[in-house]
């Protein structure tokens, strides 16, 4: 009977690892995360400050409840087609109104204009819920060959820039006893990605910023400190990323089919919001993998970086796409 009662305790082990090894293969987020989204609670009733331009689809997602502040740099990029919002809306100054929704012009690296973008937003809403922190460039270049004002310019939007704005917002929080800070760090906050030299430092610093920052508020638990870290998404980071030079532009921004699309990534973000994450990971293999080995077995991680770094590195030196290589046959960059 022992043997027996033994030989199921083992085979229901195997099974288990098992069906976790086949949910790991298909998965595109870290468990606690999925489980968030399948269990936990759903999007609610929140009142949303954006930091630089906001996914469209995060405005027309129905399951927000229509109390949405929208900071952008380009207000005209913000398009309010198959919007649930009412029709009327009305112009104050230079912000756009329409009904519970607010467009504010936002420079990230204009942090003198900050404190007066945050005092417009309690003015006209009382309350900040939440601060989704979504600004920021990326970087394609080696550090060899890159300006060093191209640092500069990295760290002051991704960072410096994402902390003004959270202390303008932080003290209205902490006066309330509530709220979410998110920011949308990168799996290249913590990981290494050869050619982004800066761009790393720059969601490096965010982790580590944001990480202490939520230490300092343990006397305040209801404030949530919350990192989103994604891997390769669609959306216009590489068209918009540095290379060498502050001024000139990406040549290519290759084929975008393998990344996840933008809708289920901000699917798994609400869900992650809504049960408060600490931290998530969002992406799709092998990516996902990458997230668990650096956290769990940086050894292996380093060797798998090195490797693939290297494949990296001598596409973009020979003008390939750098990205898409891993997913298709090379592709040599047009003009």
């Amino acid at each position: 009977m022992d043997i027996c009662l033994t030989c199921i305790i083992f085979l229901g082990c195997g099974v288990y690892l098992l069906v976790q090894m086949i949910r790991f293969i298909f998965a595109d987020a870290d468990f606690t995360l999925l489980w968030a989204a399948r269990f936990g609670s759903k999007p609610g009733n929140i009142r949303t400050l954006f930091s630089s331009v906001a996914e469209k689809q995060l405005i027309n997602d129905k399951r927000i409840v229509y109390f949405t502040i929208v900071a952008a740099i380009r207000e005209n990029e913000i398009s309010w087609e198959s919007s649930p919002c009412p029709p009327h809306t009305h112009s104050v100054h230079s912000i756009t109104i329409k009904k519970d929704i607010l467009v504010l012009p936002l420079d990230l690296l204009d942090r003198a204009s900050h404190p007066a973008k945050a005092r417009a937003v309690l003015q006209h809403f009382s309350n900040v819920d939440v601060l989704i922190n979504n600004g920021g460039r990326s970087q394609r270049s080696l550090c060899v060959d890159t300006d060093m004002e191209v640092y500069q310019g990295l760290m002051d939007l991704n960072y410096l820039g994402t902390v003004s704005v959270t202390k303008q917002v932080l003290p209205h929080m902490t006066r309330h006893g509530s709220g979410i800070i998110a920011t949308v760090s990168s799996i290249s906050g913590l990981a290494a990605a050869p050619l982004s030299t800066g761009y790393c430092a720059s969601k490096h610093a965010l982790q580590g910023f944001f990480n202490t920052l939520r230490s300092e508020l343990t006397d305040y638990p209801d404030i949530s400190v919350i990192m989103i870290c994604p891997g390769p998404v669609v959306s216009q980071i590489v068209q918009n990323a540095f290379t060498e030079q502050p001024d000139k532009p990406v040549s290519s921004a290759g084929d975008q089919m393998h990344k996840m699309t933008t809708e289920r990534c901000v699917c798994l973000i609400l869900a992650g919001l809504s049960n408060r994450v600490k931290e998530m990971w969002i992406a799709q293999q092998p990516f996902l993998l990458m997230f668990y080995l650096w956290q769990y077995a940086p050894t292996l991680a380093w060797y798998m970086t090195n490797m693939l770094g290297k494949k990296r590195v001598q596409n973009f030196k020979a003008g390939l796409d750098a990205d898409s290589a891993y997913f298709t046959k090379a592709k040599v960059k047009t003009t």
